[in-house]
């Protein structure tokens, strides 16, 4: 039973303990989840193809984030310190500190959406501001986790902002990587777009006494690569992503309370009701 969840019955019945554990074909499909993207981005810019490349760049981009998620969270199921290395390859290759990310993401968990929340902060805001502020998002993010973080995770941090700009500094000079410049230029898109998709979309009006949202149904959360399992990630933030589907189904099994709101929303009428639950969470 979740610790932290025991006053919070029926909740505190589900068991998921047994989702923390991945298979080996679960392990490597983690670590190498956001390659094909990749390559076959870089494959279209290539051949002049950015109609087919940019679809290929938001589906790397969004991987990737999956990907940093979990490796934040230490639930790919690999040493801890080659997930620290999945971190700073992301960095490089999405430009941005994934270190960063997950000292602000694990503030956030621990602060969600109250006055302390770097991370959460875009979600009190209206959707259109969201989007407009957009491009200071990472640079707030950044910042915040630079005040927050610990001597080690500073080092990370400063690794991997440097390992940025040498890798922009030799795509720039560099006068035969095209593919490199869509792709580095599609990253600063998303980058600016990560604080409405990846945060506003989970977390628009929910108060200090709601999780976030979530998402049912098969279709949706198949193209969104189960990003939108969000509530069910703030209940139990051990279990791996690629998990999240069947705790959704155990959670929705003792109550309706957190499928009433969805990032999507459904036709589905049930009573609102409001939770707070930050359980099984570590900091790193």
């Amino acid at each position: 039973m979740n610790p932290n969840a025991a006053t919070l019955s029926p909740i505190a019945t589900i068991e998921w303990h047994d989702l923390l554990t991945l298979t080996p074909l679960e392990r490597a499909w983690e670590l190498l989840l956001s390659l094909p993207w990749l390559i076959l981005s870089l494959i279209c810019y290539a051949n002049g193809w950015w109609w087919l490349g940019l679809p290929c760049s938001f589906y790397f981009f969004l991987t990737g984030l999956r990907q940093s998620h979990n490796a934040q969270h230490y639930t790919m199921g690999l040493p801890r310190m080659v997930q620290d290395v999945v971190l700073f390859a992301l960095s490089v290759l999405m430009l941005s500190s994934m270190h960063a990310v997950q000292v602000t993401h694990m503030h956030h968990h621990r602060h969600c959406l109250d006055d302390e929340d770097a991370e959460g902060a875009t979600a009190r805001l209206p959707w259109w501001r969201a989007l407009l502020v957009g491009p200071l998002f990472p640079i707030r993010l950044h910042a915040a986790a630079w005040r927050q973080a610990k001597f080690h995770k500073r080092i990370w941090i400063a690794g991997e902002l440097l390992g940025v700009a040498v890798v922009l500094f030799a795509v720039v000079v560099s006068v035969d990587s095209l593919a490199w410049h869509w792709h580095f230029g599609a990253m600063i898109a998303g980058e600016c777009f990560t604080g409405f998709f990846a945060v506003w979309t989970v977390h628009h009006d929910c108060g200090p006494d709601e999780v976030g949202l979530t998402q049912r149904g098969r279709w949706l959360n198949w193209v969104s690569y189960s990003m939108f399992f969000h509530a069910e990630h703030h209940l139990f933030p051990a279990v791996p992503t690629c998990h999240l589907s069947i705790l959704a189904k155990r959670l929705d099994a003792v109550t309706a309370k957190f499928a009433t709101k969805q990032v999507i929303a459904n036709k589905l009428k049930l009573p609102a009701t409001k939770h707070r639950l930050t359980a099984n969470f570590e900091m790193p």
